[in-house]
């Protein structure tokens, strides 16, 4: 098979660091991998932990990429809310391209482990909500500023512990709260 990010490469029968089945490319040093090796793995070595306490360059292709084997174009699939950082996953053939770099990346932010994981549905939305809820604290924090942000987000938590938080609402928001009068 052909490097579907170089194209230059030939991908070669390999392991990754010796533990499951990958094709590895002869020239940009990335990996395909299918996801039914990798959960194989996986389910054999239940214990495994990865060495997560290491530097890593990381390779990323920005633009669409091909199916090794089918041709058609791959899903990018974020890793976290904590990184931008995508990897290409071949739902027609269960196969995941990483970049150089990308496995010692997984590694490094503790998802080596859950590789199957991160391509679901459920990990992925999860991440949408997480980063829609960080950009909401960033612009809040931004407009109220970081003393005042902390000062209304700890009233906030304790109001809505509060039995009676509607009447307490009402009260902070009246402009006279002991006038009948509107």
């Amino acid at each position: 098979m052909k490097c579907t990010s170089c194209k230059q490469g030939e991908l070669t029968p390999s392991f990754i660091e010796g533990l499951f089945r990958a094709h590895t490319c002869s020239n940009c040093s990335g990996h395909w991998i299918l996801i039914e090796d990798y959960v194989a793995w996986k389910e054999r070595n239940p214990q495994f932990s990865f060495d997560n306490d290491l530097q890593c360059q990381v390779v990323e292709t920005k633009q669409a990429m091909l199916c090794p084997v089918t041709g058609t174009i791959m899903r990018k699939f974020r890793l976290s809310a904590s990184t931008d950082h995508r990897i290409d996953y071949s739902a027609n053939v269960g196969g995941v391209w990483l970049d150089k770099g990308e496995w010692e990346l997984l590694k490094k932010e503790n998802l080596a482990g859950s590789l199957n994981t991160v391509l679901t549905a459920h990990w992925q939305r999860n991440i949408r909500i997480n980063s829609t809820k960080e950009n909401f604290a960033e612009i809040y924090q931004d407009k109220f500023g970081e003393e005042n942000y902390a000062k209304v987000k700890a009233l906030r938590e304790w109001l809505y512990q509060q039995p009676n938080k509607a009447d307490l609402r009402a009260y902070l928001l009246a402009e006279d709260p002991y006038s009948a009068e509107k």
